[in-house]
């Protein structure tokens, strides 16, 4: 009978690498590796071959940049999605898209399990277990480094005596992750959330202090909330993407130093690189200033931070989500204009913005000749505004404050 089959999420990397031989010894089954080109800068057809060469059956890589793009990093830049304000969810972005591909790969290839590098402590297992859950539950779920709860030396132990190639040593053992969206870098040194960053952990970006000494100004236009142009030239948006990482990253724009709440309990010390999502996310809420109404705008923020939520805690395929990408696709469709960025060692500054659907109205907003504002309105505007906090005054607050003096309940019962 012939063995059993299981689809590896392969990076190439010190834990995937061991993975490989671990899965073979400990669940005797034959190990498909599968990677995909995210726009981490890798060679996939390389990290195919040295998954061959580590011990797997067969090896798949495939170019996903563009249905990354389209399908998961543009909709959360829509949304507005930074989890906790700071981090644009490069990782979290990722691995749904990758779990997808194995499910289909796992029925394609007829393997009955899946199996991925994620630890125990991290939101990774969660984003791939759930996933793969949801598309297909007859999968079994393999998790090598949750399972054999070994310390990173002792994986650098097991790969040497197995004659495993890796990259990592026990000196130099940060953890990365990396796609077109950004890079995250944790583990070693950087778990003390008081050491400032080695520069060493930084690859995408140069060191403010030694970036050049005069601005760089780029364009990015936008169309129904999506990057259409740079620098007044069309392109593709996993170009736009690729070039805005150069650009902003040699100005030293794009890190991220975040103390974060992970799904599972704890917080962590995260580094990140985000240079192109970053300045993509300060131009794109530029254009909504423009083009949102007030309501808008503001409840727009509650979708943000829902839809942030729902990418970091690994719930992509949700009924949830596609109600709230109804909401971002109605809500950005206006979202059209141009807006100009000044990018200054490690700042990133707003410097113009235009749109043909701009709710900025000169002859409204000026102080100038022109102005159409009816300022004769104000008075009775502003007495209806305030009418109900005055009335509350008269009657309630100012009445005899000495005598309403409010004791909070306790929340504690009584022993």
């Amino acid at each position: 009978m012939s063995r059993k089959k299981v689809i590896l999420a392969y990076s190439g990397g010190l834990d995937t690498s061991v993975a490989v031989k671990w899965i073979n010894e400990t669940y005797d089954m034959d190990v498909i590796c599968y990677t995909c080109d995210l726009g981490q800068g890798q060679d996939i057809e390389a990290i195919r071959q040295k998954a061959l060469r580590t011990g797997a059956s067969d090896a798949v890589a495939e170019d996903l940049r563009a249905l990354f793009t389209d399908y998961f990093c543009l909709p959360s830049l829509m949304a507005g999605a930074l989890y906790e304000g700071k981090y644009p969810l490069a990782t979290a972005l990722g691995r749904p898209l990758i779990a997808q591909r194995m499910v289909l790969l796992a029925q394609e290839k007829g393997a009955s399990a899946v199996a991925h590098g994620c630890t125990g402590k991290g939101n990774d297992q969660v984003r791939f277990d759930v996933t793969v859950q949801t598309l297909d539950p007859s999968l079994q779920i393999i998790a090598p480094v949750r399972e054999w709860k070994w310390t990173r030396t002792q994986e650098l132990e097991y790969a040497l005596k197995h004659n495993i190639e890796v990259e990592a040593t026990k000196k130099s053992i940060y953890s990365t992750d990396q796609n077109l969206w950004g890079r995250s870098i944790e583990a070693g040194i950087l778990e003390d959330p008081w050491v400032e960053p080695p520069a060493d952990a930084f690859q995408w970006t140069a060191d403010p202090r030694t970036a050049p000494n005069e601005p760089e100004e780029v364009e990015i236009g936008f169309e129904k909330g999506r990057p259409i142009s740079l620098n007044g030239v069309e392109k593709d948006p996993v170009a736009i993407i690729e070039e805005l990482n150069q650009i902003a990253g040699r100005h030293g724009v794009g890190r991220i130093d975040h103390v974060e709440n992970r799904l599972v309990g704890i917080k962590s010390r995260e580094i990140y690189e985000a240079p192109a999502a970053i300045v993509l996310h300060e131009a794109h809420r530029e254009i909504e200033f423009l083009t949102l109404s007030k309501d808008a705008l503001r409840f727009r923020t509650y979708v943000s931070q829902a839809y942030s939520d729902m990418i970091y805690n690994g719930l992509w395929f949700s009924a949830f989500h596609q109600d709230l990408m109804a909401f971002v696709a109605s809500n950005q469709r206006y979202v059209s204009g141009v807006a100009r960025v000044k990018l200054f060692k490690g700042h990133c500054m707003i410097t113009g913005r235009k749109s043909e659907h701009s709710l900025y109205r000169h002859e409204l907003a000026t102080y100038e000749e022109g102005d159409q504002y009816d300022s004769s309105a104000a008075q009775g505007f502003i007495k209806i505004h305030g009418l109900s906090q005055t009335t509350q005054a008269k009657h309630q607050m100012l009445k005899d404050m000495s005598s309403h003096r409010m004791e909070l309940p306790s929340i504690i019962p009584p022993k």
